[in-house]
Formats: C-alpha cells, sequence, structure tokens
C-alpha cells in the first residue's frame, strides 16, 4: 500500500465541501452552539487524525486492503455514503433539528470506521473512535439546544 491514499483524500473533501459551503454561504447566521469543554478538544483532535490517516498511510500501521475485492467494497461503500451525504446535506440545508445533526453525523462517521477497518489502518481506527462519539453528541447537544430557543435558532452577533 502506497503511503498516499488518493481515494481518502477525495472521500474527505467530498465530506467537507458540502460543510465549508455551508459556513461560508452562512457565515454571521450560523445557529449558535454550546461551548463543550471537553468534547470539543477530543472532537478536534479526533478529526484532524480521520483526516491524516485518511489520506496518509504510515508503514507499520497500515495493512491495505485484504484483496482487490475489498478495495473495490471500499470504493462503492464509500461512494454512497459521500454521495447520500452531499444530497442530505441538500435536504437539510435550511434545517436546524435533530435530524439533522444525526444523518450529517452518522454518515461520516460510519465513513470512517468502515474505511479503517477496510484498509486495516490502525491510526485511522483509533481516530474514527475518538471522533465518532464525541462529533455525534456535540452535534446531538447543539441541535436540543437550538431547539430549545423559542424561535428555534440563536444567531451569532457578527458584522451585518
Amino acid at each position: 500500500m502506497e503511503q498516499f491514499n488518493l481515494f481518502g483524500l477525495l472521500f474527505m473533501l467530498i465530506i467537507l465541501i458540502p460543510n465549508a459551503l455551508y459556513a461560508f454561504l452562512n457565515r454571521g447566521r450560523l445557529p449558535k452552539t454550546e461551548k463543550h469543554k471537553i468534547l470539543e478538544p477530543i472532537e478536534q483532535i479526533g478529526r484532524i487524525g480521520c483526516i491524516a490517516f485518511m489520506t496518509v498511510n504510515i508503514p507499520g500501521t497500515v495493512f491495505g486492503w485484504q484483496s482487490d475485492t475489498a478495495f473495490a467494497i471500499y470504493l462503492c461503500v464509500n461512494f454512497v455514503l459521500s454521495l447520500t451525504y452531499c444530497i442530505l446535506w441538500g435536504v437539510f440545508w435550511k434545517s436546524h433539528n435533530l435530524a439533522k445533526a444525526l444523518t450529517l453525523s452518522i454518515i461520516p462517521s460510519v465513513l470512517l470506521l468502515f474505511s479503517g477497518v477496510m484498509c486495516r489502518s490502525i491510526l485511522l481506527l483509533i481516530s474514527s473512535v475518538i471522533f465518532v462519539p464525541a462529533h455525534i453528541l456535540i452535534s446531538c447537544k447543539d441541535a436540543k439546544a437550538a431547539a430549545k430557543d423559542e424561535e428555534g435558532l440563536v444567531f451569532y452577533n457578527t458584522k451585518r
């Protein structure tokens, strides 16, 4: 297995693009989120690890696909997950609810865990196990906090 995983990079970009686009188009109008002093650093450590180890294979920690069939399954499943994620981002674009939070946190979580298993990457699996629960918890807590607000959303007071 090569040290650089082009397919892993492509899948990460596909998942990151809708998030970046949403943040850019909604800057100054994003829902206010709670501060999670313990969960946020854990989530960020896991996120950085996942991005890094989806794209870079550290020798001795990645054992590659078990077969060409395993590689084909990796490509097909991750393509379907990425495409589903992008489609559902479009569906949930203006929503701020628990369904959106769960959907848009579980799909990339499954993709990351599945990728770690399929390419047999120890560091990707460890990063995913750190990232997944923190990401899902933060997403759900933020969605519930937004739902509790009388108007449904609290916005950051930024430049207008």
